[in-house]
């Protein structure tokens, strides 16, 4: 093989071990219980753990996402255990402020949806606050059905979608 191939070839295959897979370097969304890990490191993380108080620290120890039963803003059991978990991540990290944003499913009128997102996304809250969280470290929004995780039409899609899911600001 010519010297200037050998080089090429050389130059590609660096190229594509520090490319990086999109998918792997995404947060994950997790299970039913939103405990999923992130991809990566995170920014500054070492040994796959993510810089404490990130986005991805969240994810990592805590879960960012809970889950909630059709037309309904009560807390489920996991919902409870993956927010217990944030709220210990919260005094960990007393610095952090976060958002918490309220998502419906598609199905149901965009007021409908909207308040009902609100309705999620302040029991989320009420509980963080309940469990020592102090208000003023979190706001609240609903994004109603504007936000689907699955952009599906089946009932697993729609399950996916009923969330409130805490965002580091």
């Amino acid at each position: 093989m010519k010297p200037w191939t050998m080089a090429c070839l050389a130059g590609v295959a660096l190229l594509a071990a520090c490319g990086s897979d999109s998918d792997a370097n995404k947060s994950g969304a997790g299970g039913a219980n939103g405990a999923g890990g992130a991809g990566g490191l995170g920014a500054g993380g070492v040994g796959g753990r993510a810089t404490p108080g990130s986005q991805e620290d969240l994810v990592q120890s805590a879960g960012d996402k809970i889950f909630f039963e059709t037309d309904r803003s009560t807390l489920t059991d996991q919902a409870r255990g993956t927010l217990d978990r944030q709220a210990s991540w919260l005094q960990t990290n007393p610095n952090v402020q976060v958002w918490v944003a309220g998502n419906c499913d598609e199905r149901g009128t965009e007021e409908y949806n909207l308040a009902l997102g609100q309705r999620r996304a302040n029991a989320d809250k009420a509980y963080l606050m309940a469990h020592g969280v102090a208000a003023t470290r979190m706001e609240t929004i609903s994004y109603g059905k504007s936000r689907p995780i699955d952009p599906g039409a089946t009932a697993e899609a729609w399950a996916q979608n009923r969330n409130a899911i805490t965002s580091v600001k």
